[in-house]
Order: C-alpha cells, then structure tokens, then sequence
C-alpha cells in the first residue's frame, strides 16, 4: 500500500428539515406508517405537477454558505433519468450543470501517526434533490416491496474534489460538514435514520503517475465507521489487484457490514452514466442580491463564532471548547444555561464533568434530557454559591438525571440547603467541643492532627446549617480562644 496514493472523493447526501417535502405538500417527518405520507406529486402519477419548496431552496443555500460556497444567482432542475422500483416516476428531479452551490471548502483537523494536522477539502458543487423511495426486502417470501413515503424528501448533496487522501481524513471531513449543517440548522444529521449519508469514490495511483487511477464507487454508506471500514479495504483490495498485475474495473460496490468488505453491484462504464435532461415543469430559480443577503444574515452563530467566544471571550481553554462546541446539543444547552447563570467557565466545568460523565455511562441522552438548561444553570449558582456544597450539587444532579425537576427543591427535600446561620452555627460548635473535650485538650496541648476529627464531628452536626468553610473559620477561632 505504501505504493500508492490514494485519491478518494465524496458524495454526501443530508436531508433538509423542512416540514413538508421538496415538490408537494405532505410531510417530510421521519417515519410514519408505510405509503402513509405520499401522494400523486411525489408517488408520480400522470397529470401531476411539482411545486418546488422555497424553505428548501433557502436552506441549500444556507448549506452553501456554511461551506464557504458561492451561490448561482441562477439555477435550474434537471430530471436524472434511471429505472428502479424504488423511483416511481423512474427519474429523480435534480441538478447537474446550473447546482445552487459552487466552489466551496471545508478545514479539517485530523489525527496521522500520532501527530495533529490540518487540511482543506475543496467542494466542487451542492445541488438540490429529491430522496427516493425505500425498498423492504422479505427475504423469507422472496419479494420486495416499496415504501414511498421517503419520496420526494429534500436532500442536498454535497460533492468534494478529489482532495481526501486517507480513511481518516474522510471520517473528519464527514463529521465537519455534519457539525456545520446541524449548526447552520439546515439537517439534523441523523446517520442512523439515514438523514445524512455518503458514497464514496476511491482510486489508487502511484507517484509516478499523472492521471488518477480508475475508480470504484460505494453507495449508500450511513455511519463513520462503515465509511472508515469502506475506505481502508478498497485501498488494499485495489492495491492488490494492481501488484498482482491486474486491472481495476470502473463499478458501483456495496459494503457488506458484517464481512467488512465491499462487493460488486454493477459496472458503470462512465462516470455521468444517467441521462440529463431539463425538468419542463419547474420554474427556474432567481436569486437577487437582496435574497442572498438575507439568507446569508438568517445563519445562526456557528461552530468556529462559538469556538472563538469561548476561548477569548469565556476564557476557556481550546480543549475544553471544542469539546462543547463539538456537539451542537451540549453547546446549545451550555449557551441557554448562561442566560440563567451567567459564569462560563463554572457552567462550563459542570458540563464538562458531571453531564459528559452521565452521557458517556449512558444515564442520560441529549435527545431527550429530564431537565432544562436553565435548571441545570441554576444547579451551578446554587454550588458556586454555597446554598448547597459541591458533593450534595452532583447528587442532586443524579436525581436530576433521572427523575428531572427544580434543583432547589430537591436540595430542600433531600436536606441539602445549606442555611449560613452563623448564630446557630457558634451554638452548634460550641455543644460538639463540649462532648468531645479530650480531643480539644489535645488539640490546645499541640496535637493539631485532632483538628480533622473535630472538623468532622462539626460537619456532620450542622449539615444544611453552615458551609464548610464557614464551619472551619468559627471552629479555628473556638479552639484558639
């Protein structure tokens, strides 16, 4: 393998979030009973007319921009003609020469050997589609049948340059452009509801050479792992055939998951094997300045405004940044608790603490957490400001997790508030001095390691009456009276 370059590109497809699909009005929602959300526009009946989805349009665009593209001011949609019973009107209205998006890229950062580095990952084009449908394989009655609800979802699909050179460059890429479509608010991302998925290209050539190697696509690729698995053993398996002196096939393959290998589907004699032509019934889409504008200023805050707030404005360290800013979810949850309590770093801490070591123990889903930022917020300002301590903050927390509900009353029903009584605090200290005299006698004859006991004696006494600081100054004082 050390031979050969490999030279590997993606098609990544997301689904956009809007309500209602791409040419018609039904639903675009995840699920749903089968051939339930379809109708004659997206199930292609004759004498039906599509009507395209402006929200879709825009959040292409919005896609566009958070990939650093430039826009076509003007577009148009083609029908991409092929036969499968998947695709009931047997072509699927997309784009081929006028996209919405052009000449974009995508930083990357990525681990090799050990060492941290960086790359710049070209995007050739984004262009606006319709999904297919699905096929339900019965492999027990040996048929196959077709659930339509998934036609006519709106999908954008994302074509790189050729510019990846490792499985692990396109594993960072794919998480890239996924953390900056969930932010850009245009996917969810969903890998495991097939709301982003890839295929891949991968060729191998040698330094010597100055075109690329032939080719093999892999379709329909829906995890990291199974675009890692997929990359790394087309490189061996084309290296290979080459050292072996043969000939790699230009074809489409699939990766079987449980082999880990991929497998020939069909030949594919030349890369736009599909046959093109302009869709008669949609409109040509228009874009003025004035649109462009307002779609680009309609972009939220995105990962790398975050990154940078949270370092130069939070004074938070790089690592611990991108660790929030990583996950949309944790750093969306992180932004709604300031507005409650306004002290980064210690939010930050929590977070970083408490809730990642939940999430990663499995106690706690970010898709569906028992408790609001603003409650965890308040959970915060209630430790920094001593109303409970730093022990009893985690254990509410735990009950959080699990049941939800205010911290403040948790902490009161669990006996956690911590009053700061400082009258009852002197009274309290002076009863346990006066039941453990020997130790004080000890204590005034030098023997300062008796103080722990004492000090734990007293925390135990006024639990939910003073902190522990407060507990140490008075009994200090006390003892040295």
């Amino acid at each position: 393998m050390s031979n050969y370059i490999p030279v590997i590109g993606l098609e990544i497809h997301s689904e956009l979030l809007t309500k209602s699909k791409v040419f018609c009005t039904c639903s675009a929602e995840f699920g749903g009973d089968r051939n339930s959300r379809c109708c004659p526009v997206c199930t292609g009946l004759p004498g039906t007319l599509p009507v395209i989805n402006q929200t879709a349009v825009e959040y292409a665009v919005k896609a566009g921009y958070a990939l650093n593209c430039s826009i076509n001011k003007f577009s148009v949609f083609d029908r991409k003609n092929y036969f499968y019973p998947d695709l009931p009107k047997a072509y699927q209205i997309s784009q081929l020469n006028l996209p919405l998006c052009i000449n974009g890229s995508v930083p990357i950062e990525y681990e090799e050997n050990g060492e941290k580095k960086t790359k710049n990952i070209r995007i050739n084009r984004i262009h606006l589609e319709e999904d297919a449908g699905k096929l339900v394989h019965d492999d027990l009655n040996g048929v196959s049948l077709a659930d339509y609800n998934r036609c006519g979802i709106p999908l954008i699909e994302i074509v790189t340059e050729p510019d990846i050179s490792s499985a692990e460059e396109a594993r960072s890429l794919v998480e890239k452009i996924a953390l900056l479509l969930q932010y850009a608010g245009v996917s969810d991302c969903k890998m495991e509801q097939g709301s982003i998925r890839c295929d891949v290209n991968v060729s191998i050539m040698r330094p010597e050479d100055k075109e690329f190697g032939t080719r093999a696509e892999i379709k329909n690729l829906n995890s990291l792992k199974s675009i890692y698995r997929t990359i790394e053993y087309e490189i061996k398996r084309q290296s290979r055939l080459l050292d072996r002196g043969e000939r790699v096939v230009q074809e489409t393959r699939r990766y079987d998951d449980n082999k880990g290998e991929t497998k020939t589907m069909r030949s594919k004699e030349d890369a736009h094997d599909y046959k093109y032509f302009p869709d008669p019934d949609i409109l040509q889409v228009n874009f003025t300045d004035e649109d462009l504008e307002r779609i680009k200023n309609s972009l939220p805050e995105m990962p790398y405004e975050r990154l940078d707030k949270y370092v130069n404005k939070y004074g938070l360290s790089e690592v611990d940044a991108k660790i929030i800013v990583n996950t949309k979810k944790i750093s969306d949850l992180y932004e709604a608790a300031l507005e409650v309590y306004n002290n980064p770093k210690s939010v930050a801490n929590f977070i970083l603490g408490e809730l990642m070591r939940r999430i990663n123990l499995g106690e706690i889903s970010l898709d569906n957490l028992p408790f609001t930022p603003a409650e965890l917020g308040r959970l915060v300002e209630m430790s920094d400001t001593e109303k409970i301590s730093k022990n009893d903050a985690k254990k509410v927390f735990r009950i959080m997790s699990e049941q939800g509900g205010d911290p403040e009353k948790i902490a009161a029903a669990e006996g956690m508030l911590i009053s700061n009584d400082s009258g009852k605090a002197a009274e309290m200290i002076d009863e346990v001095l006066a039941n453990n005299a020997k130790a004080v006698e000890q204590y005034k004859s030098g023997d300062v390691k008796v103080f722990g006991f004492l000090m734990g004696q007293c925390t135990k006494a006024l639990k939910g009456v003073a902190t522990p600081k407060v507990i140490k100054e008075e009994l200090e004082k006390k003892l040295n009276s």
